[in-house]
């Protein structure tokens, strides 16, 4: 803003210093004051170099570069010499030997506080010549280092301080020119809901000044004391409102584009290789270097689902898919030592850095790498604030309080006036205590005294509009209390109120709720809140649809998997929301420390089937001996273990193994619970049917045949977890392997409440493809716990065959009428469909019940059987 009022005054060859700047340039030659970028590295290997009383044993931890050189600061703006503390106290000792080794590893032009401020002073009565005039303005306090300094300025040069009242100027030797306070022309004193409902008000406070010509932007300001609490909310409402809003102290580093590259890049060198980390990385990485030459194909054949968590895995999905790239082997030439560099982990943070990031994003991840060790990389990101990129000149300001006290603004709104922090409480220096050195030693006024200082400057200097607001509640609901500063009369400005002035589209809307009743998306979202919480009947957003859909027909005409009509019978309106609109859940869990029951059962199915195939036709399984299966069993072990991890998520290595070793004894336990088998049967598994393309392989039927079920005007295919026939071909035996608990034996397993259709699907699959066979068993055996077995087999097979032709046609007329309700799952362990429904699923259903249950009345003989 000085740099503003300068240009705009015409004053060619002003120079605008910070006050180590000015020390700087009386010490001449190229001296300069010492920055952070060059201390934090002389920390960490001051700290690194040990040798400590009292601080080897915390001088490793991750935060400690930081505390030092917030006590060290802290000393030298106070004109403390450490050496002049009593050394034999271990921590002034330890301070001195850090401050010693600093000193010594900085270059020869950068120099501490103390030693510039010396510098300087040798050189002071130079001062009219290398300076002229100085102006001492926008500054409040001045810390005691450069105090000396100035009073010896003001022997050789003509030295002035344009000061705010309640500045402490008795130590000046130089002119002091008192700014007259004055009394805002209107003060204003508004409450609000919590910070976020804070946000908001100051949000359109400033839009009104702006848009009713009030104000300019530069003149407009909202400070408080600490910034965090509201930082993200005004990332968030200001872009959204297109508002100039400037943060004068920065914005997460992490809030950029830069920073999210440097967030995913620590990622993978703190937490280990894993395909999710490497596509985000990727995905935030810039242009250049490294991308420009990584070919665009290079994750072909790559399965997404894959963990990839290891060198070993990279190395054999990138070959697997070498055949699928049109670069060929390039990918592997490009990608494998980056992922091997990256697999090092956080000590080879710096040249990861350097390969991989570049401009802005190398700018931000060298940044943090001084300020922690290479292992907490992630928290020093998380601290780091970068320049928006905004000019001050023309925007509003969000700063802290200190920033705007030293550059007053016309147009101003203090927020967050709470006790807690309006005035904040003070805390001890991180290294240096209160009972080692005293704090006002340290720190000639309190934290509550800054503030409250500040507070006054800042009301002292604002001529136009003061507005003081502050929050009733936390983030959390917790009550909070007024400030020390706080006027009695107040005005509750309510979360919900209409504003005279919106700061945003969004905001508008809210204001004028006639006008956003016109929007389709906000009328469409109004009648379906209206349906679901007050129309008791069945609605189009609860599933009624015009009868004989084109979406429905298509979606019953593909060819079904057993899954498919397995949702059909359990749940009509999930059905369609899977085949006929395309709908799939997310997966949760990219990581997971154990599968899910699905999942795992399709370990214990695929280790089955691998067993199984293992065995035939030599030896046959029903001829192999107990010793040949457990080694049949082991080596399909063998194959998931290495084989799952390039096509799924799996658990960490250990987890991995023991999960592998838990299906392989489920397995032995499925494989063992058979009956004496006869040598002549010969068995499959994961035996396909109702397939596009035939394999070739040796199977009893044509897999490309698909299964009708006439009445009900459907096909469909699948695979058979396990088929056994006999020689003679007048018998088959169908198992369906579960690896959940079983129900309890007292109760007959039939359909199951449309559970277990696949196996009475697979029993009309054996009849259709091979009408020789006269004795069909279709059985269901759990491995959970101990093994039971469920044996569908003559009439009652009949029986289930016709009870589940009859609930799908009743479950495709449901679908063709268009009345497709909502089941209420009463024994979901977990629907993957649960955000399709209201929040308060369970008072929705209640609600709609009676006529969710006369849509469904044809398959609810079926959701209430007990078989």
């Amino acid at each position: 803003m000085q740099r503003l009022a300068a240009a705009r005054q015409g004053h060619t060859g002003r120079e605008i210093f910070t006050l180590p700047l000015v020390a700087a340039r009386l010490a001449g030659g190229f001296i300069a004051p010492v920055t952070t970028d060059v201390l934090y590295p002389a920390i960490q290997a001051a700290l690194a170099a040990g040798g400590f009383k009292e601080l080897d044993s915390v001088s490793s931890l991750p935060g400690m570069p930081r505390a030092v050189l917030q006590s060290l600061d802290a000393l030298w703006r106070a004109n403390i010499d450490v050496s002049s503390l009593p050394q034999d106290v271990g921590r002034f000792a330890d301070l001195h030997l850090l401050e010693t080794r600093i000193r010594e590893l900085l270059p020869a032009s950068r120099r501490l506080p103390l030693d510039l401020c010396r510098a300087a002073m040798s050189r002071a009565s130079r001062s009219k010549v290398l300076l002229g005039p100085v102006t001492l303005d926008g500054i409040v306090d001045i810390d005691p280092v450069w105090r000396s300094l100035l009073n010896e300025i003001a022997r050789f040069t003509e030295l002035s301080w344009d000061s705010p009242v309640q500045a402490e100027t008795s130590w000046f030797k130089g002119k002091v020119h008192r700014r007259t306070a004055v009394a805002p022309a209107n003060f204003l004193v508004e409450a609000s809901a919590d910070p976020k409902a804070e946000v908001v008000e100051a949000l359109r406070w400033a839009r009104h000044l702006l848009s009713s010509g009030q104000a300019k932007a530069e003149e407009v300001a909202i400070a408080a004391t600490s910034t965090p609490d509201w930082d993200d909310h005004f990332l968030a409402y200001a872009n959204d409102a297109g508002l100039p809003l400037h943060f004068s102290h920065g914005v997460p580093a992490l809030s950029t584009a830069e920073g999210q590259a440097c967030a995913a890049l620590a990622d993978i060198l703190t937490n280990g290789l894993s395909q999710e980390r490497i596509w985000r990385l990727f995905r935030r990485l810039p242009a250049r270097p490294f991308i420009s030459t990584l070919p665009e194909d290079w994750f072909s054949s790559i399965s997404r689902t894959a963990g990839l968590k290891t060198m070993d895995q990279w190395r054999e999905a990138l070959i697997v898919g070498r055949s699928h790239r049109a670069a060929g082997d390039l990918a592997e030439t490009v990608l494998l030592p980056v992922l091997d560099l990256l697999a090092r982990g956080p000590d080879v943070g710096r040249e990861a850095g350097r390969l991989l990031l570049s401009g802005g994003s190398l700018a931000t991840w060298e940044e943090a790498s001084r300020s922690a060790p290479p292992h907490a990389i992630a928290l020093s990101l998380q601290a780091l604030r970068v320049r928006d990129g905004r000019d001050p000149a023309n925007s509003i300001v969000w700063c802290p309080a200190s920033h705007l006290a030293a550059s007053p603004r016309a147009f101003v709104r203090l927020i967050g006036l709470t006790s807690r922090s309006w005035p904040r409480f003070e805390n001890d220096d991180p290294l240096i205590p209160d009972h080692l050195l005293g704090r006002r030693t340290l720190h000639g006024l309190t934290t509550a005294e800054r503030d409250r200082l500040h507070f006054d400057v800042i009301r002292g200097g604002t001529p136009a509009v003061l507005v003081l607001s502050r929050p009733e509640r936390n983030a959390k609901g917790s009550i909070l209390s007024p400030s020390s500063l706080w006027p009695e009369e107040e005005v509750v400005r309510k979360r919900d109120r209409i504003p005279a002035h919106a700061f945003s589209e969004a905001d508008r809307l809210l204001a004028r709720p006639r006008e956003a009743a016109q929007l389709d998306h906000v009328r469409q979202s109004q009648l379906c809140w209206r349906n679901w919480q007050r129309e008791p009947s069945l609605t189009r957003h609860d599933g009624l649809i015009t009868p004989d859909h084109p979406a429905i027909l298509a979606a019953l005409a593909r060819t079904q998997s057993t899954t498919s009509l397995q949702r059909l019978l359990r749940d009509p309106l999930g059905f369609v929301w899977r085949y006929a609109l395309g709908w799939h859940s997310i997966p949760l869990e990219p990581e997971p420390l154990q599968l899910d029951p699905q999942t795992f059962g399709e370990l214990v199915h695929e280790l089955i089937s691998g067993a199984i195939t293992g065995l035939e036709p030599i030896p046959g399984f029903a001829r192999a001996n107990p010793n040949e299966i457990d080694a049949a069993i082991a080596a399909a072990s063998s194959r998931v273990s290495a084989s799952w991890p390039l096509q799924r998520s799996v658990p960490p290595a250990i987890l991995w193994q023991h999960t592998v070793k838990e299906a392989a004894r489920r397995t032995a336990r499925g494989l063992a619970s058979d009956d004496p088998t006869r040598a002549d049967t010969r068995s499959w598994s994961e035996i396909p049917f109702g397939q596009e393309v035939s394999t070739g392989s040796e199977l009893p039927w044509n897999e490309t045949i698909k299964i009708p079920i006439t009445q009900a005007g459907l096909v469909y295919g699948g695979r058979i977890d396990r088929l056994d026939i006999r020689a003679t071909g007048d018998g088959a035996q169908i198992t369906d392997y579960k690896s959940t608990k079983p129900p309890p034996k007292s109760q007959r397993v039939a359909l199951g409440q449309g559970r277990e259709l696949q196996r009475v699907l697979y029993a009309m699959t054996v009849r259709t493809l091979l009408p020789e066979v006269r004795t069909i068993v279709a059985r269901l055996i759990y491995l959970a716990e101990e093994t039971v077995k469920f044996e569908l087999r003559g009439d009652e097979l009949d029986n289930a065959i016709v009870e589940a032709t009859a609930f799908l046609v009743a479950a495709v007329e449901i679908l063709r009428s268009g009345r497709i309700a909502p089941r209420w799952e009463q024994d979901a362990h977990y629907d993957d469909m649960r955000l399709a429904f209201p929040a308060d699923r369970e008072s929705y259903l209640r609600r709609k019940g009676p006529d969710f249950r006369a849509a469904n009345q044809k398959l609810g003989k079926l959701w209430n059987s007990s078989k």
